[in-house]
C-alpha cells in the first residue's frame, strides 16, 4: 500500500451516514474516540425509505437517552387488521366481490417489550442520532459530498501493530482526490457498497420474479382500517397498509401481477392495483409523497471483515425485502454492536481480538437468520405460493402473528464467544433472562427515594458493563452476610482489576443491586459500600444504584424476581454487556471463582 504523507488520520472512519454508521458513531462519541463519517450525499438524509422502528430499536434509543422525541413524533402500531378475499357468507349466498375483515390481532406479543413498535421516517431517526453527536455544541464530524473510491488494508501492518493506521481510503470531493488513513473502517455505505467491492467481497443469494410496489400516499377512502396496520389478501393480490406518522399519510406495499418488470411499473399502475385490492371499498389518492418498485431478493456478503480492520454493516452485507420492517433496524443494530466494541478497544479497555471476532460471530449469524426468515415471510405474501400450497387466510394470519417476536427484534440469540458464555454460565439461576439475548426489564423501586422505575433504565448506555446483583432479602442475616462477601469479591477480583487509575470506580464495570422483600426493613448503612461508590466531580456517594423488588406507592409491584425467574433465597448475579446483551449469569455464592 503506497504511502500518502498528506492523508488525514482518524481512529475510525465510517463510510456512510445511514443508520448503522450513525449508531456506531453515537457509541464512539461516548467513548471519546476520534472518528469521521464520509457521506456521498450533499447533506443529511431528507426523506428515508425505511419507516418501521421495531421495539428493540426503541430500546436502544431509550438506552442512549434519545427516545422521547422518537416516541412523541411517531405513529404507534398497536393492532393488526387482517382482510381476506370474500368467498361466500354463512348462508352460502355470494357476497359482493372484494375483501372482508377476518380478524384483529395485537401488533406486539404481550410482555415482549415495554417499548412499542412505531413508525417514523428514517431521516428523522438519523437526525436524532446526529443531534446526540452534536449535543456538546460541536458539529458532528460528517464530511458530505465525499465519495469513496477505494479501500485498501495493509495486512502486515495490521498484524504487527494494533495501533497502526493500516487502512487507506481514497475519496473524491468536488473533483479533488483525498486519502484518509484509519485504524478501523466501517463500511456502512449501502447495498452498492464501494467498501465491499474494494475488498473483493461478493453478495451471495438470489432474487425472485415477484415484483412489489410501494408508495406513501394521502388516501381518500372509506376503508375502515386505514389508520391500522392492515394486511389485505384479495383476489387482486396482496397489500400491506402501514399508517405513517402525522395521522394522514399511509404507506402501501402492493403485490404486482406475475411477469411484471420493475422498469415498466408506473405510479398509475400502483394506484390502479390499490383500487382493485381495496374493493369493495373506494380508494383514491389525494397526493403521492413517494413511490418505487422493486424485485424481491435476499443476499448476504460472503465475508463481513478484512483483517478485522474493515467491517461491513447494514445493507453493505445483507439485503432483503422491506415488508418485515427489518432493514433499517438490523442495520442500526449492526452499528450498535461494533460501535461499543471499537470504543472499548480504542480506549485501551479490551484486547482487539475477542471483541472484533465476536462482531463477526454475532452479526453474521443475525444476517443469515434474517435472510432465511425473509425468504419464508416473503413466500407468505406471494399469491401463487399460497394458492399452490393451500395456505388459507387463517393460516397466513396465524403465521404473521407468530413472526411478531422476530420482527420486533427480540428473537436475536448470540452464540457463545469470548464475551458470551451460555454453556459455562448458570442459566438456571435466571431462566427468564436468557444468556445471549437482550436483558429484559421489570419494574423496581429505587431504594434512596422510593421512585418506581424500569430496571433497564438503571443501565444507561455509557459504555460500562453491568453487574446486576439480585441479593434476596438482606433483612435476613444469611442473605446479608452473603452479600457482604460477594461485594468484597466483586470489588477486589473484578472491578479494581479493570478500572484505570484515577477513574471513577463505575467507569468500566458498573454495579446494580436489587433487593427482595420490604425495603423499609433495611437501612442505607446496611448496604455494602460497593453499591454506593463515590463518583463525579465532588466524589459524592452515589445512591442511585440500589433497588428493591417491592410495592411502590403509585405503580404497584413489579415482581422483578419472578419476572427473571430468580429465587430470592438463592439470588443471582447477571452480567450485562454495554449493549444490554446478557453474556452470563452466575451464583451469588461467596465462592466467586466461577463468576470471573
Amino acid at each position: 500500500m503506497a504511502a500518502n504523507a498528506n492523508a488525514e488520520q482518524t481512529d475510525v472512519l465510517i463510510c456512510g451516514s445511514g443508520s448503522a454508521g450513525l449508531c456506531a458513531a453515537v457509541w464512539l462519541s461516548r467513548f471519546g474516540i476520534n472518528y469521521k463519517i464520509l457521506e456521498r450525499r450533499d447533506g443529511p438524509l431528507k426523506v428515508g425509505q425505511a419507516d418501521g422502528v421495531q421495539t428493540r430499536t426503541v430500546e436502544i434509543f431509550d438506552s442512549f437517552g434519545i427516545a422521547e422525541a422518537l416516541l412523541k413524533e411517531s405513529y404507534h402500531v398497536l393492532e393488526i387488521a387482517f382482510w381476506a378475499a370474500v368467498t361466500a357468507n354463512s348462508t352460502g349466498a355470494d357476497l359482493k366481490e372484494g375483501i372482508q375483515r377476518s380478524r384483529y390481532a395485537p401488533d406486539k406479543e404481550t410482555g415482549i417489550s415495554r417499548q412499542p413498535h412505531v413508525i417514523l421516517n428514517q431521516a428523522r431517526l438519523n437526525a436524532l442520532m446526529i443531534g446526540d453527536l452534536e449535543k456538546g455544541g460541536v458539529p458532528a464530524p460528517i464530511e458530505y459530498d465525499c465519495e469513496v473510491k477505494n479501500v485498501e488494508v495493509d495486512e502486515a501492518a495490521a498484524a504487527a501493530d494494533p495501533a497502526a493506521y493500516c487502512v487507506r481510503v481514497d475519496t473524491v470531493k468536488d473533483g479533488v482526490e483525498k486519502s484518509f488513513r484509519a485504524k478501523y473502517v466501517l463500511g456502512c455505505d449501502g447495498a452498492h457498497s464501494i467498501v465491499r467491492r474494494s475488498l473483493g467481497f461478493k453478495m451471495l443469494g438470489d432474487s425472485t420474479e415477484a415484483v412489489w410496489g410501494v408508495m406513501d400516499v394521502y388516501p381518500l377512502t372509506d376503508f375502515p382500517d386505514i389508520r391500522k396496520k392492515a394486511v389485505l389478501n384479495s383476489s387482486a393480490g396482496n397489500l400491506l397498509v402501514i399508517p405513517r406518522e402525522g395521522d394522514a399519510m399511509a404507506r402501501f406495499y402492493i403485490e404486482l401481477p406475475a411477469g411484471t418488470r420493475v422498469a415498466d411499473v408506473t405510479l398509475a399502475d400502483l394506484q390502479a392495483r390499490a383500487r382493485l385490492t381495496f374493493a369493495p371499498y373506494t380508494m383514491d389518492v389525494a397526493e403521492t409523497a413517494w413511490w418505487s418498485a422493486y424485485a424481491i431478493g435476499q443476499r448476504r456478503a460472503d465475508f463481513f471483515h478484512q483483517a478485522h480492520r474493515v467491517f461491513l454493516t447494514g445493507d453493505a452485507c445483507h439485503t432483503h425485502s422491506p415488508k418485515a420492517g427489518q432493514g433499517m433496524n438490523v442495520s442500526l443494530q449492526d452499528g450498535h454492536n461494533i460501535g461499543w466494541k471499537l470504543g472499548m478497544i480504542l480506549r485501551g479497555l479490551a484486547a482487539p481480538a475477542p471483541l472484533l471476532e465476536s462482531y463477526v460471530i454475532e452479526r453474521e449469524r443475525t444476517a443469515t437468520e434474517l435472510i432465511e426468515f425473509d425468504r419464508g415471510f416473503t413466500r407468505l405474501f406471494n399469491t401463487k405460493y399460497r394458492h399452490d400450497n393451500g395456505i388459507s387466510a387463517e393460516f397466513f394470519a396465524e403465521q404473521f402473528v407468530k413472526a411478531g417476536r422476530y420482527t420486533a427484534g427480540q428473537a436475536i440469540h448470540y452464540d457463545d464467544s469470548a464475551i458470551t458464555d451460555a454453556a459455562g454460565g448458570r442459566q438456571d439461576l435466571a431462566p427468564k433472562a436468557p444468556v445471549g439475548m437482550r436483558f429484559p426489564t421489570a419494574q423496581v423501586v429505587r431504594f434512596c427515594d422510593a421512585k418506581a422505575m424500569q430496571l433497564v433504565n438503571a443501565l444507561p448506555a455509557t459504555g460500562a458493563w453491568y453487574l446486576v446483583v439480585f441479593a434476596g432479602d438482606v433483612s435476613q442475616a444469611e442473605s446479608a452476610g452473603r452479600l457482604r462477601q460477594v461485594s468484597e469479591a466483586l470489588e477486589q477480583q473484578v472491578v479494581h482489576r479493570f478500572t484505570p487509575p484515577g477513574a471513577d470506580p463505575d467507569t468500566v464495570i458498573d454495579r446494580v443491586l436489587v433487593l427482595a422483600g420490604d425495603r423499609k426493613k433495611v437501612e442505607q448503612g446496611e448496604i455494602p459500600a460497593f453499591f454506593t461508590p463515590a463518583t463525579g466531580k465532588w466524589k459524592m456517594k452515589n445512591l442511585t444504584k440500589v433497588f428493591a423488588d417491592d410495592e411502590s406507592y403509585n405503580s404497584g409491584h413489579g415482581h422483578a424476581y419472578e419476572a427473571y425467574g430468580i429465587a430470592s433465597q438463592r439470588g443471582a448475579i447477571v452480567v450485562v454487556r454495554p449493549d444490554h446483551c446478557e453474556p452470563r449469569a452466575t451464583s451469588t455464592s461467596p465462592s466467586y471463582e466461577d463468576a470471573n
